[in-house]
């Protein structure tokens, strides 16, 4: 499935995905979700857009608590960019460390 079949080109797909990283409405969520996607969201192929939209429609408490290792990482969102977004829960430079 390419990007005009998920509401719009490649472009549009990211930009609507870097919005609402931003403001899943859970402050740690948002920022964790922003700063991945400031990162990585340009350089994702269909694969990882439609891996990081699925992790953005899962519930803020549980994707908060998979991030913290406080619960299970569910196997559908255990991948590469779920990966790289826990891998931003450790780094010392980031305000949701503060």
């Amino acid at each position: 499935m390419d990007g005009s079949e998920k509401g719009g080109s490649s472009e549009n797909r990211r930009k609507r995905l870097f919005f609402r990283a931003q403001r899943r409405g859970f402050k740690e969520v948002d920022l964790i979700f922003g700063a991945y996607a400031q990162d990585h969201l340009a350089g994702l192929d269909e694969a990882g857009l439609d891996q990081f939209e699925a992790l953005l429609t899962a519930p803020d408490q549980e994707v908060y608590a998979w991030l913290r290792g406080a619960e299970a990482m569910p196997a559908e969102h255990d991948n590469a960019v779920f990966a790289v977004l826990k891998s931003y829960c450790g780094r010392k430079d980031q305000s949701w460390n503060a």
